[in-house]
């Protein structure tokens, strides 16, 4: 099986240090959770009760551990969830957060 964009995604969080994703599952980013497994438990996913939510948890995370604190969330009405914590981050002057919106499994281009 060729690597798809999601496999290429959770592979370069795991080169940066990411270990934790925190979210909402959904349609949109079911191929991210499929090369979550196919990864072999390298990143942990940890569900929230929403899109928001998770955003606060990544938040949270990267402020309190110094790493960096990925949020993803379905594309549509999960990704615009998202968005009130993310003025706040801008507001903070501080990158702590990564931002995963859903995409549709297409496959990576080799190069």
């Amino acid at each position: 099986m060729s690597q798809t964009v999601s496999d290429f995604i959770v592979q370069r969080l795991h080169q940066w240090g990411v270990r934790h994703i925190f979210g909402y599952p959904g349609d949109g980013i079911n191929g991210v959770f499929g090369a979550m497994n196919r990864a072999e438990g390298k990143i942990g996913f940890v569900q929230a009760r929403h899109e928001e939510m998770a955003a606060f948890m990544a938040s949270a995370y990267a402020k309190f551990s110094g790493e960096l604190g990925v949020c993803i969330a379905t594309s549509g009405p999960g990704a615009s969830s998202r968005h009130g914590q993310g003025a706040r981050q801008g507001t903070e002057r501080r990158t702590v957060e990564v931002r995963l919106p859903g995409t549709s499994a297409s496959p990576a281009s080799p190069r």
